[in-house]
């Protein structure tokens, strides 16, 4: 693989993304009131742990499932894993120093080590040793609470933190006992569960930080409408992504499991579907899936024309992503009103398919590092996709992201608080989309009519 030294970065800094629009979409959502501002250091920290984190979910069971089945990239998995372990401790570093980053990398690295031991035990059938790995999962819970509740200097208590971990835990370890056993329905629900929890844990940790560091982070706080439609939008495009990446690798291995990675993959596109048919109608929901659905069928017809050695179905397939592009972006840039521009829209979202293909493509051909760099990158570019959209979003309508900032700890994936989604946030998103789906219905229309 290719290593990526990481030196300490700061906390505040966004990830950097290939899409022109991005900074102009978040640039716009300000309005002068930190409340609204999608994109500022307090904003950005809690994307870029959300990222981080989340990653982690996916990697760690991606790598369970690839040691049970004893494929030829779980090296390659498992090393990727250590990479987001590098980045996480870098991350820490920037803010508590590399004494802290040392000593959280030596902890957090224990329990992807027995998360390892949890998978050699089963795929041996040694029931003794599976106990000693949960065992010492339990231990690392309380060891790594200690060291957070330390490190935020109370902001994050270890009791609470002990239950999260324990929620987390949990997950992985549920996803994969189901996909060893085959239940593989509940082990991909395990999958989307457990990188949905992270993203409760990076708010957590970053109002943390936040609140212990406020001048570093100009005072603004992680925990606002325009910051959760921000995590809201980066939860769904960058599961998108590792859900169609993996069902790529599960279609082209001929997988057992493929039909339900598939399904998994369908089913974010079918759950918000219902979510818009319930304001818009029965009609719009149709209009939507279809379009939203178009580019995932593309993949697999891809998958499947490499499968069959057809160069010509492989081209097909990306002249249909093209074509996906082009309306896609149309129909966006007419829903926010020129907010997004159909270039920068289109340039985006050739790099995600540019992204996906090429760690297809590599994971293919067999090469497995090459295959996983991709995987981080196509993952890391849906947090860009989900800053650009807020940002035009809370733009078109900003009074429905204005408010004050709370000063208490926010609900977060830590401990046992709930995750409570912003109803308002959550309805305007999905309005948002509804219009950005009728917009997009008229323009196809258009188009429609005049070739014809």
């Amino acid at each position: 693989m290719n290593y990526k030294k990481l030196a300490a970065i700061p906390l505040s800094v966004s990830l950097l993304f290939p899409m022109g629009a991005i900074a102009n979409a978040a640039d716009h959502s300000g309005h002068g009131t930190s409340s609204m501002a999608v994109s500022n250091p307090a904003t950005d920290l809690r994307a870029t742990l959300d990222s981080i984190l989340s990653e982690h979910a996916y990697l760690a069971i991606i790598a369970m499932q690839k040691g049970i089945d004893g494929s030829k990239d779980f090296d390659a998995a498992a090393a990727q894993l250590g990479e987001n372990t590098d980045e996480l401790s870098a991350a820490i570093g920037s803010v508590y120093g590399d004494d802290a980053a040392n000593q959280f990398k030596e902890i957090w690295g224990s329990h992807i080590g027995y998360f390892v031991e949890y998978v050699k035990a089963t795929a041996a059938n040694d029931e003794e040793g599976r106990k000693k790995a949960v065992s010492q999962l339990d231990g690392y819970r309380v060891t790594q609470a200690k060291f957070l509740d330390t490190a935020t200097e109370g902001r994050l208590k270890a009791k609470d933190l002990e239950e999260g971990l324990k929620m987390h835990v949990d997950q992985l370890i549920w996803a994969f006992d189901n996909y060893n056993a085959g239940e593989y329905e509940k082990a991909y629900e395990g999958i989307t569960e457990s990188m949905m929890h992270m993203f409760g844990t990076g708010k957590g940790i970053s109002w943390a930080i936040t609140d212990q560091f406020p001048d570093k982070f100009d005072k603004m706080s992680v925990d606002t409408p325009a910051a959760d439609l921000r995590e809201q939008l980066n939860n769904q495009f960058s599961t998108h992504a590792a859900l169609a990446i993996l069902a790529m690798q599960k279609g082209i291995d001929g997988a057992k499991d493929f039909d339900v990675s598939a399904a998994e993959l369908n089913g974010n596109t079918e759950d918000l579907t219902k979510s818009i048919e319930s304001v818009y109608g029965a009609e719009g929901a149709k209009q939507f899936n279809e379009i939203w659905s178009s580019h995932i069928g593309y993949f697999v017809d891809y998958v499947k024309a490499t499968a069959g050695e057809d160069a010509e179905g492989q081209k097909a397939a990306m002249a249909n992503l093209d074509d996906y592009r082009v309306k896609q972006a149309a129909f966006l840039e007419t829903a926010t009103e020129g907010r997004l521009k159909a270039a920068d829209l289109e340039e985006g979202l050739k790099v995600h398919v540019d992204q996906l293909l090429a760690a297809f493509n590599k994971y293919h051909d067999g090469d497995y590092d090459g295959a996983y760099d991709d995987i981080h990158e196509a993952y890391s570019h849906m947090f860009g996709v989900g800053t650009m959209m807020a940002g035009a979003i809370v733009d078109q309508y900003p009074d429905k992201f204005a408010g004050s900032m709370p000063s208490d700890m926010p609900k977060t994936g830590l401990g046992g608080m709930s995750q409570e989604s912003n109803d308002s946030t959550v309805m305007w998103i999905l309005t948002s989309l509804i219009l950005a789906m009728a917009a997009g219905a008229v323009v196809i229309r258009k188009t429609r009519t005049e070739n014809n």
